[in-house]
């Protein structure tokens, strides 16, 4: 699921970061952008138009107006004419620089919005592509409690009554951070990122049943909470049922795909007696020491088990050959 830019509504939200102005009427606010990147437009601006990404927003940093302003007038607006016949989203000019005559009439001929940024390129650039980045980020919604555990984050979820949000209540008790509850947004970054975060309104209240709704933060500090995580585990939460198959070892490793990326998934079988927020903290220390130590504690166990039975076959068949 994406969610639709238009320029305006680029405008509105970056208009302070990127310290925006509108140039010229409001032709073009409604134009939408489809594509996360930003391009400089030099060659077009030059008559290359051979491979133009037009898709793209286009900056127009102090090369490209400087170029502009050393044409004669008749090339320049042979360019832009050029320039502008695409179906642009909308043009960027950088650095405070005045656009040279005649640009902003055949953009608003075109129909193009023109804003103008009192950032450097290089600036510009840099406030603007995560913000398209994250516009662009393919996103899913998922119903569990999200929390950093040992900076791992864990997504607990499970039918409705589980615990799930008692277990993470009892972790922030502890001193881990609650990142999301009931309802977490989650998005792709990359190829093999997951960033998972609350509701703006909701995001760190929680709803214990039978007590009501609990603001985290004013009860146990700010630092009880954090505005996004990694989503690294995926933790289900299920009733205990002993006719299930429950993998006593760890050496079969479960994972489960989200948005196209594929992260663990344990499930933990609750019964009476059983302290699910030592195991959460336990989980999260297991994946600490498998991914970010290479160290596989059933693998690990695994190997001593064979390597001792290779070595008491050997001493078996050497007895055995000892018929002397």
């Amino acid at each position: 699921m994406n969610r639709r830019l238009t320029v305006g509504t680029l405008f509105e939200r970056m208009k302070d970061t990127l310290e925006l102005e509108l140039l010229g009427p409001t032709t073009g606010l409604d134009r939408e952008i489809t594509s996360p990147e930003a391009s400089s437009p030099g060659l077009v601006l030059a008559g290359y138009i051979n491979r133009f990404p037009y898709q793209r927003i286009q900056v127009l940093g102090e090369t490209e107006i400087t170029y502009l302003q050393s044409l004669s007038e008749g090339q320049r607006t042979a360019n832009l004419e050029q320039f502008f016949g695409f179906p642009l989203p909308c043009a960027f000019i950088t650095k405070g620089l005045e656009p040279p005559a005649p640009l902003m009439r055949l953009a608003d001929e075109a129909g193009v919005a023109v804003l103008r940024s009192r950032l450097k390129t290089a600036e510009f650039y840099r406030l603007i592509k995560p913000f398209l980045a994250d516009q662009f980020a393919p996103t899913t919604t998922l119903h569990g409690s999200l929390a950093d555990v040992y900076g791992v984050g864990l997504f607990f979820t499970g039918k409705s009554g589980i615990g799930k949000s008692e277990c993470v209540l009892d972790l922030v008790e502890r001193g881990h951070r609650l990142v999301a509850d009931d309802l977490v947004f989650v998005s792709r970054r990359g190829n093999d990122v997951l960033i998972g975060r609350g509701h703006e309104l909701q995001r760190h209240f929680m709803e214990i049943r039978g007590v009501g709704l609990l603001d985290i933060p004013a009860i146990f500090g700010i630092h009880a909470v954090r505005q996004q995580k990694r989503l690294e585990v995926m933790v289900i939460l299920e009733e205990w049922d002993g006719n299930a198959q429950v993998d006593r070892t760890g050496l079969d490793v479960q994972t489960i795909e989200i948005l196209g990326v594929e992260i663990p998934k344990i499930t933990v079988h609750l019964n009476p007696g059983k302290n699910i927020t030592v195991i959460a903290e336990v989980i999260a220390m297991n994946h600490l020491l498998r991914y970010y130590r290479g160290y596989d504690t059933a693998t690990a166990f695994n190997e001593q088990l064979i390597d001792r039975m290779r070595r008491k076959s050997d001493v078996q068949r050497y007895l055995q050959e000892d018929d002397e």
